[in-house]
């Protein structure tokens, strides 16, 4: 990996549940416009560590850090992080499809209303690229005053994804968004990722290992909260370097 080129790094990075250390002195390097997955057995550590990249993890309240996770080599868990600064820049889509209970247009446009813009016709164009960027515009154009929740679940969850893309993020983040999608609109969502780490860098959580090698440039396996081997997912998948990477894509465990 070329040096300069990481969003994120993560060193001795651990996250405890109170007295329970989920995630061990991780050290990690997340690359710029590129798709990092993060794969291994339930419980592993793997959404924990993902929701410690914008710090989603702080509203539990018995979990504290050690080390460091250092974005544009700057460490969010510093005192004076700005967390709603850091949770725009690094969005986040999780499994289900969580769209608000309002219309297409007032889910898409909610952030940028929050930031203070409120004229319509700048409204209209940050929804309509949203949805544009999210593969969904052609199916919602006509809807866009229905309410979210009326639509499919691969279109909600597309939704979703245009909410966080109409707060303009350098990073997103993907916790098993497709695990609750069939099979067509999971290929949705993994040709929008594709396209989208043009200009994102993206990482993902995902149980699907065959979705791990389709989409991804990196792969991160972890197993009782340590990252056993990283690297271009091409060798994690052919020839890993860990026998206990080996064995868990190999289908002997997890």
């Amino acid at each position: 990996m070329v040096a300069g080129k990481n969003i994120f790094e993560l060193k001795d990075f651990s996250f405890y549940y109170g007295d329970f250390l989920a995630v061990k002195s991780v050290n990690l390097g997340i690359e710029a416009r590129k798709i990092t997955a993060i794969i291994g057995p339930s419980g592993c550590g793997k959404s924990t560590l993902l929701r410690s990249l914008n710090r989603m993890n702080d509203l539990i309240l018995t979990s504290r850090v050690e080390g460091e996770v250092l974005f544009h080599g700057v460490d969010i868990y510093r005192k004076d992080t700005d967390v709603i600064e850091l949770r725009k820049r690094v969005g986040m889509v999780f499994q289900k499809p969580n769209p608000f209970p309002s219309s297409v247009y007032e889910n898409v446009c909610y952030g940028p209303r929050i930031r203070g813009i409120k004229k319509k016709s700048q409204l209209d164009e940050i929804v309509e690229n949203a949805l544009v960027r999210a593969d969904l515009w052609k199916e919602v154009k006509d809807k866009l005053h229905e309410s979210g929740m009326s639509l499919s679940g691969g279109q909600m969850q597309r939704l979703c994804i245009a909410r966080s893309l109409a707060q303009e993020p350098e990073v997103l983040l993907f916790d098993e968004p497709t695990s609750a999608l069939d099979p067509i609109s999971t290929a949705n969502i993994e040709n929008l990722l594709q396209e989208l780490r043009k200009t994102i860098t993206i990482v993902i959580v995902t149980h699907n290992m065959q979705q791990a090698a389709r989409i991804s440039d990196y792969t991160a396996f972890m197993y009782l909260g340590e990252l056993i081997e990283f690297g271009e997912t091409d060798t994690i998948f052919v020839n890993p370097y860990n026998k206990l990477t080996e064995e868990y894509i190999t289908g002997r465990f997890g």
